[in-house]
């Protein structure tokens, strides 16, 4: 994983964590290279229409053109991907499966997270 927000307490929704971690202010400042182009953040359509972000075009696949059923179709395998990586942290680490072992009040559950995140992605790199 390349950068890790949080933590952010209780059950929320995607877009409100969104909105609170200041990834999109984090975006607008290094997504612009020399080149001048401006590289998107791949999300749903429920953080908003964004310069800096982009979707799933909508509608039903034998609706949409070919070349957006090709996009959705690479993204969507891009995006099992990025869940996979999600997989792989709890995988290794059980212990920072909230619903089982996680005790929020007698743990420090960030720091702990963010620790098994670090280590999965030693271990991707060793292997």
């Amino acid at each position: 994983m390349h950068s890790l927000k949080g933590g952010f307490p209780g059950r929320r929704h995607d877009a409100g964590i969104f909105k609170e971690s200041g990834l999109y202010e984090e975006l607008e400042i290094k997504t612009v290279f020399n080149d001048n182009k401006k590289y998107t953040l791949y999300g749903d359509q429920v953080y908003g229409v964004m310069e800096l972000l982009s979707f799933p075009y909508h509608g039903r696949p034998e609706d949409l053109p070919d070349y957006q059923q090709r996009f959705n179709t690479s993204m969507r395998t891009l995006r099992v991907a990025v869940e996979w990586g999600f997989q792989k942290v709890i995988s290794e680490f059980a212990f920072v499966d909230f619903r089982k072992n996680q005790e929020i009040l007698l743990q420090d559950v960030e720091a702990l997270y963010k620790t098994a995140v670090l280590l999965t992605n030693c271990h991707l790199f060793v292997w």
